[in-house]
């Protein structure tokens, strides 16, 4: 009897031992993706930012294209407006794919931009139109390798969450499921604008 009693210490000593770290690693796990969608938030801040600026340096040559200009501008508010929410977190699953969704339309109707910019050799020659551009197109950049390493980070977190025993402690303690960052329009948002000033 006294040798049940010592292993049924044992075992539960174990199994506590066991849950905790289970527990620990499941909290670094989320933090970690919480950070890579805080990297995110820093770049698409500066995207934001960067894009009043340019439509108000191209105003001056576009004159004959205020749809465009307007089309960028009101996808950058809805896109900034999602960012400020207080919903903004990549827990809220529904957020996150309107913020997506918000994101794209924002890369599309860049697109469309640059596309305009192409036509008016004497926009593309202005220095600071330039200059935007390019800071732009490092933001761009730096928003995908942030948003593969937020990609890649939540993908552990929800294996982590998901495999037997630890999904016994995150159903217990409540760790949800993250969502990835999906932009709606992947052909946009995949590739760097390309910006030729040739």
């Amino acid at each position: 009897m006294k040798m049940f009693v010592w292993f049924f210490i044992v075992f539960t000593v174990l199994v506590v031992i066991v849950g905790v770290m289970i527990f620990n690693k499941l909290v670094r796990a989320r933090n970690q993706a919480k950070n890579g969608f805080a990297q995110i938030d820093v770049q698409l801040k500066r995207r934001h930012d960067l894009i009043p600026n340019l439509v108000e340096t191209a105003k001056r040559y576009l004159t004959h294209e205020q749809e465009t200009l307007t089309r960028v501008t009101e996808a950058r508010n809805r896109a900034q407006s999602l960012q400020d929410s207080s919903q903004h977190q990549p827990e809220s699953l529904e957020h996150m794919a309107l913020f997506a969704q918000a994101e794209g339309l924002l890369s599309k109707a860049l697109g469309q931009f640059y596309a305009v910019v192409e036509a008016y050799p004497e926009l593309k020659a202005d220095s600071l139109i330039k200059e935007l551009m390019d800071e732009l197109t490092n933001t761009e950049n730096r928003i995908g390798f942030a948003r593969q390493h937020y990609n890649d980070s939540v993908m552990f977190y929800n294996n982590d969450r998901e495999v037997f025993p630890n999904n016994l402690v995150s159903t217990t303690f409540g760790f949800r499921p993250l969502s990835p960052l999906v932009f709606a329009d992947k052909e946009t948002i995949s590739q760097a604008p390309n910006v030729n000033f040739n």
